[in-house]
């Protein structure tokens, strides 16, 4: 399976239209007919459902287009790194991080980064934790931003300083925005929203203690986003972390604290014992002066 292949394969899927994209890569249209055709005796599947008008991926071909996107951007990586020269520091770092009030602490240190080596672009990965664990473990992430608990074993890494308090959002007219802090008395008879992630799950389940059990789950949600416009529209309640709501519009929802108080705190990681390019190495340097 060549990587050229797979290029003509995802323009291919995304134009849904093996004229169109014939003619975006440069080639002729039964060239690029013959090339993928010869992907599907390849693989021995079938990867597209071809129409009169438009074609779109089967099963195999949805699944081969997530895996071709990770080779393409794992090539692009390697290749910056083995063409990175010790005197040009250039190329690019890649960022996994939640939604986190800690997420300012980044900033920072982008901020320094940049002004030391502007050619390097920085490219930020807003996922779960246990997504961006992923995409390092795959080589897809250099530095990853994790709330904890997280399995650090295979990184090394510093802990910020700031604490990341739960909070419950709601609307400003409900009747528990009148309270300057919310039981778990409080949010026991209330549907709620809670973060997918199990091992938050389970710090939440030690907060409420047998109660939670009881709790009524009514979504859960990977990011508090999206998870915000339920809450928005008076569907439920979320349950997430005071960072998360920082850049909310404040005038259609607002929050409070749990009681008694519930905080977690934010690690900046990456692998341990690999080999990185500078671009990253400098960038793990300047985590480090950070914390110095």
């Amino acid at each position: 399976m060549e990587i050229r292949v797979l290029r003509y394969f995802l323009v291919t899927a995304r134009e849904q239209n093996i004229t169109k994209a014939a003619e975006l890569l440069h080639i002729t249209q039964p060239t690029l007919s013959r090339q993928l055709a010869a992907l599907e005796e390849e693989l021995g599947t079938s990867l597209f459902i071809r129409g009169n008008k438009k074609i779109t991926l089967t099963e195999k071909g949805i699944l081969l287009k997530r895996r071709a996107m990770e080779i393409l951007e794992l090539e692009e990586k390697t290749l910056e790194e083995i063409l990175d020269k010790e005197h040009l520091v250039e190329g690019s770092v890649t960022i996994g991080c939640g939604e986190y009030g800690a997420t300012e602490t980044l900033a920072k240190i982008c901020e320094k980064y940049r002004e030391k080596y502007p050619k390097v672009q920085i490219r930020l990965h807003t996922a779960t934790a246990d997504v961006v664990h992923d995409r390092m473990k795959q080589g897809l992430v250099d530095i990853g931003m994790f709330m904890e608990p997280v399995n650090t074993d295979e990184f090394d890494y510093i802990r910020l300083p700031e604490e990341e308090p739960w909070v419950i959002v709601m609307r400003p007219e409900d009747p528990l925005a009148q309270k300057k802090v919310v039981t778990k008395k409080d949010i026991l008879p209330l549907p709620v929203i809670l973060p997918e992630r199990l091992n938050v799950q389970s710090e939440l389940a030690n907060w409420f203690g047998r109660d939670y059990e009881k709790l009524n789950a009514a979504f859960v949600g990977n990011l508090a986003t999206n998870s915000a416009v339920m809450a928005q529209n008076g569907l439920a309640y979320l349950i997430t972390i005071e960072g998360a709501m920082r850049f909310w519009d404040k005038s259609r929802l607002t929050y409070r604290k749990l009681s008694p108080e519930m905080s977690s705190k934010t690690l900046i990681a990456w692998r341990r014992n690999i080999p990185y390019s500078l671009a990253v190495t400098k960038f793990i340097e300047e985590i480090n002066a950070f914390q110095a």
